[in-house]
């Protein structure tokens, strides 16, 4: 029983430094995000434009490899952004993307 208090401490110093690096990746991402125009296509939370759908909720609905896949691939609509971000922005915003967790919203009832 006296091993449990040294590995819980050693679990927390690891795990510690973890989050804040993800923290920062999706700080990164958020910046990607802004500087690379996706917002006047992108709304999240209420903010950005409405010509792309809404992420505030991609990270619920969207694995990594599928967001990732998005970002550099794009689509019809979308330009393609795998030649334009460095490999770690897209690591960045990824990471960012897959915080929106957002719930959906449900649509207001019909009115009577």
């Amino acid at each position: 029983m006296r091993l449990f208090p040294p590995a819980l401490i050693l679990m927390l110093a690891v795990s510690v430094p973890a989050f804040a690096s993800s923290r920062s990746q999706r700080e990164r991402g958020a910046a990607v995000f802004a500087a690379n125009g996706c917002q006047h296509c992108h709304t999240i939370r209420g903010t950005g434009g409405h010509r792309g759908p809404d992420l505030s909720g991609v990270g619920r609905a969207k694995k990594k490899d599928a967001i990732r896949r998005q970002i550099v691939g794009g689509s019809k609509v979308m330009p393609a952004f795998g030649t334009i971000l460095s490999p770690k922005e897209i690591d960045d915003l990824v990471s960012y993307l897959r915080s929106c967790k957002d719930k959906p919203k449900s649509p207001p009832p019909p009115e009577q």
